[in-house]
This record gives structure tokens, C-alpha cells and sequence, in this order.
């Protein structure tokens, strides 16, 4: 059973809040089918990523959906990008993805897009939800949707990331470590990389429904670094356990983030001309990728933590790239939400380009010095609204001139405050957080 309210994304409110149980997912799939059945023709595609519940929600949402009178497609353990994607080529009304994406196996949780492979528009979101409150009725039995399971979606998937490079593209002496993390990129990223002419050793790609994030996949790097000095690979690339997220390693075994994955990526997208407007990153995003683009005269604007910040800022802005420090890369070049093999491919053929290494290609940006100290409060008035630790804020934000930033938030799960200091001294940079650590203490005191 899921653990954790871990909800839903792409569905807003309360949904949210539901925690993941059989029951909820029967009630959602049902109300999800209404949904989108009173549209016209329903067909809906369903993938998962490997943990063990995803066999019992799977179950629990296809009766939902069916008895609402929706066709449903299974897609089995694919990368949550891969449904966005053939939700498209399959001209489904919608596509879910059950996964708890990074999380251990234990979680679990639903995504959902659209007909586009985007988010749901706002209507049929509000539609669920007020079905969520009504009780359940099954159609009459001679509009009881089907079921179908799509036999070839890894491979159509495979040949949508291969796609995404030139025809013709080799990676023939290249040698690579691939970091699965038991998770939904275990049989396809393996393919895209080996049929493309990469050197390709394989970690965490056995998945058995318990294993998936465990000790391994891009929040846990020590074992790919571990594997590319070993196997004395060009360089490493770890996905999240549903394939969205991706962190790489250089030759020398050191970690390259999402920062300087971004980077690379919308370089190369400069250098050629195919650089629409500029980046958009997120409140965490180092102050040295915004550094290094200004030095190209990127433009680089910064949204809100998550991935559906980043693409409702691409979508407004028009521009193509953005992404996080932890590896969700958006290329809306080639895709409609972060994809963790299409990002690692840009970055390849990035490298391609400049015949360059990784370590070398990443140097153009220098990551700034960063201090975060949380602060534990009492609750009440928040003490990021006294007037001491604005002005406190405002005076070391100005001290910096440009060359360092403050960031000071309240954690969304505890009774915490973030104090955010980074710059290029690193020892005047843990002082300013020290010292704004110690007036937000005093104030909640």
C-alpha cells in the first residue's frame, strides 16, 4: 500500500491530498473516464513504472476506467515521457502514468496527460474532481469499455529517442555506464544507446518490484561514479525510477547536475542558431548557470521548484529549454515534458559537436559557493515577514551586487525556514548565512 499522500499531478486541489489506495484509484479511474467519455470516443493509455503496487493500481484503475465506458490501452513499465508521447501517436484522449518517480518503492502515485502530452486543460480537471464527489454509476454492459495491452510500445518508444538526433548519428567509440535504477528506463534506454553505436554497460536494470531507487538511479550517484572510474568509461548517465530525471559523471567520476546539463544543452542550441528566446530555470538553479548564460547573453529567467513551473514558463515565454538542478530537462525541440533519455541524447550530441569530453564541456560553468541552514520555527506569523529579516535580506542581496543572491523560504512540509545564501566567495557567503540563520532564529524565538 502507498504510504504517502502522494497524489496526483496534473490534477489539482483536494485530489492532491487523497492518499494513493485501491479504492481511490477505482473512484479516480471511473471519474477520470467520465471525464473524458463526455468528450466523445475515450480511449486512454495507462503505464507504470516497476514498484510492486503499480500491478494492483493498474487493476484498480483500468475497472474505474472501463466501467465509465473509456477504452483503455496498457503500456506496462515505461518511462513516464514515453506516455506523453504515445498518448500522442495513439490520438488517446488522455495518458496516465502510475509512479512515484524518485521515491522508494513503498510510494506510489498518478500522472496525467493530456490528449497533447501536456497537462490536462483546467476544465476537464475540474470535471474530475466534482465527479470525485458524486457516487459511482457503470454504464450499461454494452458500453463497458475494452482493454488492450500495446505490445511494441518499447519499441516505438526507442525509435521516438533515436529520432531525436540526426540520422545517421553514431556514438561508435563511446564508451558509457548506464544507471537504470530498477525503474521504467530498464529495457529501453539500454536499446537507445546500443543502437546508436554506444559502448554501453549496464547498472541497476533488474527490477523486482521492491528495488527501484534503492541505492542507485540519479539521487544516489556513488555507484555510477564508482562503475565509470572501474569500467574506465567516457562518462555515465543515471536515470530517475521513471525516466525523467537524469544526472550524469564525467570520466573522472565527477557529478554532473542538471545545472550544467541545461547548460551544455542550450549552448549548442546557440552555437547552431536553433535558440529560441533563452532558459528558464528554477529558485534552486545555481547562480552559476545563470552566470554562464549571461555570459553568452542568454537570456535566463527563473521559476518556481518543479517541472510544471518550468514548462507553464517555457509555454508563456515561447522558448524551448529549461529545467532543474536535479535533472528534470525540458526539450520542447522534441518533446512535451521532461525527458530524461531525450535530454542525456542532446547532451551527447552536444559533445558530438565539440569534440569535446564531458569534463571539458562543462567548464564553462564555474557553480557559485551555496550555504542552505534550516531553521526550525514555532509556527504563526511567518518570520520571513519581520521587518529585521527583510532588511537584513535586502542589505546582503545588495552587498553582493549582482554577483550572489539570498533565497528565504518556508519548507511546504515542515516547520521550517530555508535560508539560501550563494555567491563566488564562499567564505562571505556562509557568513551572510549565518548570520541570516541567526535573525530568523532570534525573531521566531
Amino acid at each position: 500500500m502507498s504510504k504517502k499522500y502522494f497524489g496526483t499531478d496534473g490534477i489539482r486541489g483536494r485530489v492532491g491530498q487523497y492518499p494513493i489506495t485501491p479504492d481511490f484509484m477505482l473512484k479516480l479511474g471511473w471519474a477520470a473516464g467520465m471525464a473524458f467519455r463526455s468528450m466523445g470516443a475515450c480511449k486512454v493509455l495507462v503505464g507504470k513504472d516497476t514498484r510492486i503496487s503499480g500491478y494492483m493500481f493498474e487493476s484498480a484503475l483500468e475497472a474505474g476506467l472501463t466501467s465509465a465506458g473509456a477504452d483503455v490501452m496498457l503500456l506496462g513499465p515505461m518511462p513516464t515521457p514515453a506516455i506523453a508521447y504515445l498518448t500522442r501517436t495513439f490520438h488517446a484522449e488522455a495518458g496516465i502514468v502510475i509512479s512515484a518517480s524518485h521515491n522508494p518503492h513503498d510510494d506510489n502515485g498518478i500522472k496525467f496527460f493530456s490528449g497533447k502530452g501536456t497537462k490536462l486543460p483546467d476544465e476537464v480537471e475540474l470535471m474530475i474532481e466534482e465527479l470525485l464527489d458524486t457516487p459511482m454509476t457503470v454504464v450499461e454492459s454494452s458500453k463497458i469499455g475494452k482493454v488492450s495491452r500495446v505490445n511494441d510500445a518499447s519499441g516505438r518508444y526507442i525509435e521516438f529517442c533515436k529520432s531525436s538526433v540526426p540520422t545517421g548519428t553514431s556514438f561508435a567509440g563511446l564508451k558509457i555506464v548506464l544507471d537504470c535504477a530498477h525503474g521504467a528506463t530498464y529495457k529501453v534506454a539500454p536499446s537507445v544507446f546500443r543502437e546508436l553505436g554506444a559502448d554501453v554497460v549496464v547498472l541497476s536494470a533488474n527490477p523486482d518490484g521492491l528495488n527501484i531507487n534503492d541505492n542507485c538511479g540519479s539521487t544516489h550517484m556513488a555507484p555510477l561514479q564508482a562503475a565509470v572510474l572501474a569500467e574506465c568509461a567516457d562518462l555515465g548517465i543515471a536515470f530517475d525510477g521513471d525516466g525523467d530525471r537524469v544526472q550524469m559523471v564525467d570520466h573522472t567520476g565527477a557529478v554532473v547536475d542538471g545545472d550544467e546539463l541545461l547548460f551544455i544543452i542550450a549552448r549548442d542550441l546557440q552555437e547552431r542558431g536553433k535558440l529560441q528566446g533563452g532558459v528558464v530555470g528554477t529558485l534552486m538553479s545555481n547562480l552559476g548557470l545563470e552566470l554562464a548564460l549571461a555570459d553568452l547573453a542568454i537570456p535566463f529567467v527563473r521559476a518556481n521548484v518543479g517541472d510544471r513551473y518550468v514548462i507553464s514558463e517555457l509555454l508563456e515565454r515561447d522558448w524551448l529549454v529549461g529545467g532543474e538542478n536535479s535533472g528534470h530537462i525540458v526539450c520542447f525541440s522534441h518533446t512535451t515534458t521532461g525527458d530524461a533519455i531525450i535530454a542525456a541524447l542532446q547532451v551527447l550530441m552536444a559533445l558530438k559537436r565539440r569534440a569535446e569530453g564531458l569534463a571539458q564541456s562543462r567548464q564553462a560553468l564555474r557553480k557559485c559557493p551555496q550555504v542552505l541552514i534550516n531553521v526550525r520555527f514555532g509556527g504563526g506569523v511567518s518570520p520571513l515577514e519581520h521587518p529585521t529579516v527583510k532588511e537584513a535580506s535586502d542589505r546582503v542581496t545588495q552587498a553582493m551586487a549582482g554577483r550572489g543572491r539570498v533565497l528565504l523560504r518556508k519548507s511546504g512540509t515542515e516547520p521550517l525556514v530555508r535560508v539560501m545564501v550563494e555567491g563566488e566567495d564562499e567564505t562571505q557567503v556562509r557568513d551572510y548565512a549565518e548570520e541570516l540563520a541567526k535573525l530568523v532564529t532570534e525573531v521566531s524565538a
